[in-house]
């Protein structure tokens, strides 16, 4: 059984609550600021909230076990935004930055504890370690992963919203074959050439550096 599934079953319960509040606070930051905007859509939906069970669906939390991903999208109209070019960025970076930030908050738990031990000679915990671990790297994953500039994601719309009203509509037209395409990159052995190489070499080098400046904040 441990062959269909995208992560270890020793893993699955910190997997499941790190993808729970991961998706969630995801979510909700992308329905938040666009509440601010004047988007009343997933209020009205009862998305503008952080109860998970308003984020996620049977065949989204699914995915996220056997494919390592899935979530259902907060409904965003950009037609009621006061300044939809602004408000549509800020929009769709804010649920990468929400997990970027979890990321943070996740380092600072673990060299608050680690610092605390030095002073102390208190054994930092193995189950709140491998947790943290695995929670700042399925953040940062999802930080990276969501800015990349494929439709459906959110690096996609951002680009979206920048790009020039003619450019814009050429990008319209063609978005339904781009998101077969980033689909297929992402669910076939293409994968490991595509979408992979990207990831193991961002999402290392993000993790890195925030170690490394909470070490030098906390440890020196």
């Amino acid at each position: 059984m441990e062959r269909f599934l995208a992560y270890p079953l020793r893993d699955i319960p910190y997997v499941a609550i790190t993808l729970m509040i991961a998706f969630t606070f995801h979510e909700f930051a992308h329905a938040y600021v666009a509440y601010k905007f004047g988007d009343l859509t997933a209020k009205k939906q009862g998305r503008l909230t952080l109860n998970p069970i308003q984020h996620l669906d049977p065949l989204g939390t699914l995915f996220i076990f056997i494919a390592g991903f899935g979530c259902r999208p907060v409904p965003v109209n950009r037609f009621f935004f006061k300044k939809p070019r602004l408000a549509g960025v800020l929009v769709s970076i804010a649920g990468p930055l929400s997990n970027f930030i979890l990321a943070v908050v996740a380092f600072v738990i673990w060299y608050g504890f680690s610092r605390a031990g030095a002073a102390s000679g208190a054994a930092f915990p193995t189950y709140l370690r491998d947790f943290l671990d695995l929670f700042i790297q399925l953040n940062i994953v999802l930080f990276v992963f969501n800015l990349l500039p494929f439709p459906p994601l959110d690096g996609y719309r951002i680009i979206e919203d920048l790009a020039p009203n003619d450019f814009r509509a050429k990008m319209t037209q063609y978005e339904a074959y781009g998101s077969l395409i980033f689909l297929i990159l992402v669910i076939t052995p293409l994968d490991q050439y595509t979408i992979s190489p990207i990831l193991y070499k961002i999402v290392p080098s993000v993790t890195d550096g925030l170690n490394q400046f909470f070490y030098q904040l906390f440890m020196q």
